[in-house]
């Protein structure tokens, strides 16, 4: 008997639940930023503080990637801890998200944690359709407003809505809060950033877009927004050292995928799906400072916050936490990321999406096109598009008028054909000498083995978690209900044939 209590004393000393409280959690999320816009990460003229905190006093992950680069389905993966394919209408956006699918909130609520979100959560779409009654990112703080900086931007107090959230939750209550900002979303106000003082000759222009006034105008006024965003989680991390809780809280700042410009938001390259990760536990976290260079998916989030809450997480999550990493002690090899697209905005006759997956390494990416012949940036024609414009999967931006507006001229077809034209079924980048991807090495010699072993890893992923497309079973994203704002009175979705 005195040799049990002796062993069960012992599991508990070294159990930490039994002693510690159970984690708090700060999710901060931003509307379509891609990674290398803040200042950790390298951009010489965002000012990121907040992030650069998080980055320095935690871990800052250089290759993260959202499941999908459209917000509801990103949204529904991170919420889910599952890629986008096995989300049934989740997988597009203006959607649903199936209340069958457990997200991490739930288990969190369950488990006495209170649970909140302000600004943007789950969106957009329509929750009920799915049965479920409320926004699976928690309990919505709104009410608290200000006058924001630039016209464009909304005019809701997120740091604020975090604060009141706070002053609801019990004494030694764990918590779980979503702090979702709608920055740096479009639209932008125009020269917004050269009125902060910017200067656009310092903008790093990628190498997708041509260097041209009016693109490093509209990247000046992208950062004004991502500023916007870093300023509300500076706040929310003063709140939290004001009532005594930063160190025991989990904060993650990112992004559900990247820039609004063309060829990168609604496309699987970089620009479209890698995205700032950092995160802060120091209780957690060992070695803080350090970076983390192997490829994760932002669905990994889910199954990490049940692991760090000592919670069991639900078989349905196939995504693999981040937990020992964030102890420094790696036990599983991450060698890739996998990305994927269905149906974005509907800008296809019928309501057709643009299928679409991708395996992304240190090394390599390769995509598999499933419909080469539909148009990656919806139709050309705004005929067929329920936003009421052309290539309408491509966000209204000045970037977007030049290209459009001189498609014809010198110097700026590749960069039209990059955006807008037509894809091959398969792509590959090699991304040592082509980080921008712009060079398509599929059906290159050269490259055949490496392509044919990524398109092998791509399937077996596919068919291990499976998806209707690898199994060749009925793949009915091109029919789900659209449930977006249709500017067009005659679009609309094909019934199921």
């Amino acid at each position: 008997m005195n040799r049990l209590l002796h062993q069960g004393f012992l599991f508990c000393l070294f159990t930490p639940l039994a002693w510690a409280k159970q984690p708090n959690i700060l999710f901060c999320i931003s509307d379509d930023q891609s990674y290398a816009h803040t200042g950790a990460n390298g951009d010489p003229v965002i000012k990121t503080p907040a992030f650069d905190r998080v980055a320095s006093e935690g871990i800052r992950f250089t290759h993260a990637f959202c499941d999908a680069p459209t917000c509801g389905p990103s949204r529904s993966a991170i919420l889910t801890g599952q890629h986008i394919w096995r989300l049934e209408e989740a997988g597009n956006i203006h959607s649903t998200l199936p209340k069958k699918f457990i997200t991490y909130t739930e288990v969190l609520a369950k488990a006495g944690y209170s649970i909140g979100f302000t600004g943007k959560g789950w969106s957009p779409g329509r929750l009920a359709a799915g049965g479920r009654d409320s926004n699976p990112a928690g309990k919505e703080y709104q009410k608290r407003r200000l006058k924001p900086p630039f016209k464009a931007m909304r005019n809701t107090d997120y740091a604020a809505n975090f604060d009141d959230f706070l002053g609801e939750v019990k004494e030694d209550q764990p918590f779980c809060f979503w702090l979702g900002t709608s920055e740096p979303h479009r639209g932008y106000e125009l020269g917004a950033g050269k009125r902060t003082g910017k200067d656009p000759t310092k903008v790093i222009v990628p190498k997708i877009f041509p260097d041209h006034p009016v693109v490093r105008s509209d990247i000046l006024d992208y950062y004004v927004e991502i500023e916007h965003f870093d300023k509300m989680v500076a706040r929310a991390l003063k709140s939290l050292e004001k009532a005594g809780q930063l160190d025991n809280t989990i904060v993650v700042v990112t992004s559900d995928h990247g820039m609004p410009f063309p060829r990168a938001k609604a496309s699987l390259h970089d620009q479209g799906s890698r995205v700032p990760l950092a995160i802060r536990w120091p209780k957690g976290v060992k070695k803080p400072g350090r970076v983390f260079p192997g490829p994760v998916n932002l669905s990994d989030l889910a199954p990490t916050f049940l692991e760090a809450a000592g919670l069991e997480v639900p078989g349905m999550m196939t995504a693999t936490g981040l937990l020992d990493i964030i102890e420094n002690e790696p036990k599983t090899a991450r060698l890739a990321a996998f990305i994927a697209m269905e149906r974005h905005d509907g800008c296809r006759k019928g309501g057709k999406g643009y299928p679409c997956r991708a395996i992304r390494t240190g090394e390599y990416l390769y995509i598999k096109n499933f419909k080469p012949d539909r148009w990656p940036a919806g139709n050309p024609d705004r005929e067929f598009c329920a936003r009421y414009i052309p290539f309408g999967e491509v966000d209204s931006s000045p970037t977007k008028t030049l290209l459009m507006d001189n498609k014809d001229k010198p110097g700026f077809k590749r960069f039209y054909d990059l955006a807008f034209a037509r894809r091959p079924a398969e792509e590959l980048y090699d991304l040592a000498k082509d980080p921008w991807q712009i060079v398509n090495l599929a059906g290159q010699p050269k490259y055949a083995t490496v392509q044919k072993k990524l398109s092998s890893q791509l399937k077996e992923r596919l068919i291990s978690t499976k998806d209707p497309r690898a199994l060749g079973l009925d793949a009915p994203w091109d029919y789900y209900p659209y449930y977006g704002a249709m500017r067009n009175k005659n679009w609309e979705v094909d019934s199921k044939p």
